[in-house]
């Protein structure tokens, strides 16, 4: 899903960098809040160095983000939550600004827009996310998101395989049968969906510059 997504973003005319967080090991948020310090200068950047700075620096500088995560335990992966705190919570003021203009709420030291995304992968069945409370889940990361860079979307895609040989798992609440119909059916739609959506934050990231 990720990769067809950034197809759809170079294909668009934009130079793309896929990132692996698990390549890395590094930490969350450790509540040092020298980020939150009066005349501090860490720019919106984390203070906190470690493997992840590196990151962090190329992502304060790109136009687009998309995060990609598959669903454990109806969340985010661990890194993708680490990195989302260590990204987020530099760039979030608690001196929120009012523009006089429009009454909107400024709440992010970023002075510009930015297109971000998250691309949601789980086993779960479509029907059954509403039961998993996973719209909330979800909408409370992009919530963030929102805030911070100005734009977000999300996309999710059901029903994801988990083994090469269903035969050697003791997985029956999760036939591989429902999962080989949804990846003949359906899946080539979501990687569609993903590729479109590539392309628009392109032309979303071309519209915050003007």
């Amino acid at each position: 899903m990720l990769e067809s997504a950034m197809r759809g973003a170079e294909e668009a005319g934009a130079e793309v960098e896929t990132i692996h967080l698990y390549d890395d090991a590094f930490r969350g948020c450790v509540s040092c809040f020298a980020c939150k310090l009066r005349d501090n200068r860490t720019g919106g950047l984390c203070a906190y160095r470690d493997a992840l700075t590196p990151v962090l620096e190329r992502a304060l500088r790109a136009d687009v983000i998309v995060i990609g995560t598959p669903i454990y335990l109806s969340f985010p992966t661990g890194p993708v939550r680490s990195f989302m705190e260590r990204l987020v919570f530099p760039l979030l003021t608690y001196n929120p600004e009012t523009d006089p203009e429009t009454g909107e709420v400024r709440s992010s030291l970023l002075d510009r827009r930015v297109a971000t995304a998250t691309i949601y992968t789980m086993g779960c069945p479509g029907e059954m996310m509403a039961e998993c409370h996973y719209p909330e889940i979800f909408a409370e990361n992009d919530r963030f998101l929102e805030m911070i860079f100005g734009y977000t979307e999300s996309l999710c895609t059901n029903n994801s395989y988990q083994f090469d040989d269903y035969s050697k798992y003791d997985v029956a609440e999760y036939a591989e049968p429902m999962r080989a119909r949804y990846r003949e059916e359906r899946y080539p739609d979501d990687l569609r969906r993903a590729y479109e959506m590539g392309a628009r934050l392109v032309s979303k990231a071309r519209e915050f510059r003007e």
